[in-house]
């Protein structure tokens, strides 16, 4: 058995309106699957697909108090492509932010809830990757999370260091998923999350038992009208396993 990341979700206040800036800023499409739940995905796109990490956001009413520990890296495939793309993203609505990066070849900016993000300078690493480069998780241990994520998923585990890893679908497709070490620490439940997802014929409890056995724990979250189980990772990042498909 085996699981790979199929999307990420994010809490917002108004999730049409966020969904309409990561709509703008990504070309992708937006869909909804019911009240209080936007949906954004490539046009044409067949869910799920290695090439591409979705996106969904929830509305929720309470506010973001502290920096996410999960964030999007956007590519650019030049200097003035990356220029043009801070400016438009500041015409939708997002804007620069400081967390204390200092002087560095990306921009750090913030979407009109106050999600931060980074539009990444070019990079040959990312030239492949479609409009998002990478999902990346802040942590205290690099090495450990890359060590569960990899036996989480069949993704391919390219890069590990102590402050940094790397893992992108075993095709070689869509964006990576990434650990930077960083000396914050969890203090709420995570405003952006990843959802994975195991493949047909998969069982759901058998999978949540497998990711439990490798060190996933069970946060304290009502689970009496949802169809998917709510894990945390190592570090006590909450994510969701999908039912299979």
């Amino acid at each position: 058995m085996a699981t790979r990341l199929v999307q990420i979700n994010m809490k917002a206040r108004d999730d049409a309106a966020l969904g309409r800036f990561w709509s703008e800023a990504l070309g992708w499409g937006v869909d909804s699957e019911g009240p209080g739940v936007t949906n954004l995905e490539p046009v044409g796109f067949s869910y799920p697909d290695p090439a591409a990490v979705c996106i969904d956001i929830v509305a929720d009413p309470e506010p973001k108090t502290v920096k996410n520990r999960v964030h999007l890296d956007l590519a650019t495939t030049s200097t003035a492509h990356q220029a043009a793309l801070v400016a438009r993203l500041r015409d939708l609505g997002a804007t620069l932010a400081d967390v204390g990066q200092g002087d560095v070849p990306w921009t750090v900016m913030a979407d009109p809830e106050g999600n931060e993000f980074c539009v990444l300078e070019p990079r040959p690493t990312y030239r492949d990757t479609g409009p998002i480069a990478a999902v990346v998780v802040d942590c205290a241990d690099p090495r450990r999370m890359a060590g569960f994520w990899d036996e989480a998923m069949d993704w391919t585990l390219h890069e590990v260091t102590d402050d940094h890893a790397a893992m992108r679908s075993a095709k070689g497709v869509g964006p990576y998923l990434e650990f930077i070490r960083t000396p914050d620490v969890k203090t709420v439940w995570n405003r952006v999350h990843l959802d994975i997802r195991p493949y047909p014929g998969d069982d759901l409890e058998a999978e949540e038992a497998r990711l439990r056995a490798l060190g996933a724990t069970v946060p304290d979250v009502d689970r009496s009208a949802i169809s998917w189980a709510v894990l945390a990772d190592p570090e006590g990042n909450e994510f969701c396993l999908l039912a299979p498909r």
